[in-house]
């Protein structure tokens, strides 16, 4: 052992033990451990008594906050013995170098800028791509757990939202209802195994059609998928076949099979409420569920995916993917006109406001602008779902959609 290990420093102290006001004059050491210094008290007023021995950790050490600035005086928390008090703070700091003292990180980061930037940044990076990375995967993980019953109860409280606000009953014949949902049933018996995240997940797919909202499409979690008559009234208008609204259909089972929206609800907030359901424990979780999916908006990897797996479906049934397509296109040009009226109705108009107030993004899409302005104060208050989105931008989705490729696609 060396020689200072021999003779550790001695620093002057006060002891308060906890049992008498009065402080009791002692002389303090360090004692290097394996688990880091010891601190020993010499009581000054009982010559060749005992000393008191504290392990490293018995003892509150205190942090140095400014190296250049240390304490007037140090305070050394003893636990239930009271705590010994200080005033050769440069002695003291020396002793715990030389008895082996490591700094924690904390300390380093309140004495050190270039600790503390280093530590931030890491944090930030760190939290960057567990966002980006860690989230969605636990989330995709978390998802298989989710019991189809959860779904089916946040499915019918959505749409049940809906149709008291923004929805109205379908106008649409029985007859064409009939025939829509003829080929849907058709489609839904197409599932490319290859594709399917879940394998395993077989939920019960129903169509239905309602009025209110536009040229749209939308699925909810469970299986429901809500046509409108605005989308099929758009087709017919722009000259095209069933096809396109069959890809419609294609694209938003996609997003169904591969629960993109259970998936978003259990990456927004919602890692907690993963763990939760995947624990069994789904009480309070359907009541907020449906307000939990109003604020949420598919991601750009979701719609891909739904893209890819609608063209293998419609390529599995021997059907065109080009007409869905071009659907896609012209709602996107009408709806950009729109915009483009807006804007110059609102520049002649000075004293109105440019825009409604922002409208809640929704399970499946984030709607543009232009549908925004267009569904108006009625829909601020409901999630609106739309094929639309500007993850990935639609015009370029529009393009492979007519190729019937993409290059992101996996090919089966």
């Amino acid at each position: 052992m060396s020689a200072p290990d021999e003779h550790p420093a001695l620093v002057p102290g006060r002891w308060f033990d906890g049992h008498s006001s009065k402080a009791r004059h002692v002389v303090v050491s360090l004692r290097p451990t394996p688990q880091g210094p010891s601190l020993v008290l010499h009581p000054l007023s009982q010559p060749g008594a005992e000393p008191t021995v504290f392990t490293w950790k018995h003892v509150g050490w205190p942090e140095a906050w400014n190296e250049r600035k240390p304490q007037p005086r140090v305070v050394v928390d003893l636990r239930d013995h009271g705590s010994v008090e200080i005033d050769a703070v440069a002695e003291w700091r020396a002793a715990l170098a030389a008895a082996g003292e490591r700094p924690s990180l904390a300390q380093r980061m309140q004495t050190r800028w270039p600790v503390l930037l280093g530590v931030t940044a890491a944090a930030v990076i760190g939290l960057t791509l567990f966002y980006r990375y860690g989230t969605p995967w636990a989330a995709t993980q978390l998802t298989r757990f989710v019991p189809i019953g959860w779904e089916t109860s946040v499915a019918e409280n959505v749409l049940r939202q809906m149709d008291d606000g923004t929805l109205k009953p379908s106008k649409l014949p029985p007859e064409r209802q009939a025939q829509l949902r003829a080929r849907f049933d058709a489609l839904a018996q197409q599932a490319p195994p290859g594709l399917l995240r879940y394998p395993s997940y077989r939920p019960p797919l129903t169509l239905e059609f309602r009025s209110g909202m536009g040229a749209n499409a939308f699925a909810l979690p469970g299986g429901k998928i809500v046509m409108t008559d605005g989308i099929v009234k758009a087709a017919a208008d722009k000259g095209l076949d069933d096809n396109a609204l069959v890809g419609v259909l294609a694209h938003e089972i996609g997003h169904v099979v591969q629960r993109h929206t259970t998936r978003m609800v259990v990456q927004q907030g919602v890692l907690n409420m993963g763990l939760g359901l995947a624990l069994g424990d789904v009480s309070g979780i359907v009541s907020t569920g449906a307000s939990v999916l109003t604020g949420l908006a598919y991601s750009r990897s979701h719609e891909r995916e739904a893209d890819c797996y609608a063209i293998a479906v419609m390529t599995r049934a021997a059907l065109p993917t080009a007409p869905m397509g071009q659907l896609l296109l012209a709602i996107a040009r009408d709806e950009k006109n729109e915009e483009n009226k807006d804007s110059s109705n609102n520049k002649k108009e000075p004293g109105k406001d440019s825009a409604d107030a922002p409208m809640p993004q929704s399970a499946a899409s984030a709607p543009d602008a232009a549908r925004k302005r267009k569904l108006g104060k009625e829909a601020e208050s409901h999630p609106v779902w739309s094929l639309l989105s500007s993850h990935p931008e639609t015009v370029k989705r529009a393009t492979e959609l007519e190729q019937g490729h993409a290059p992101h696609c996996a090919k089966s």
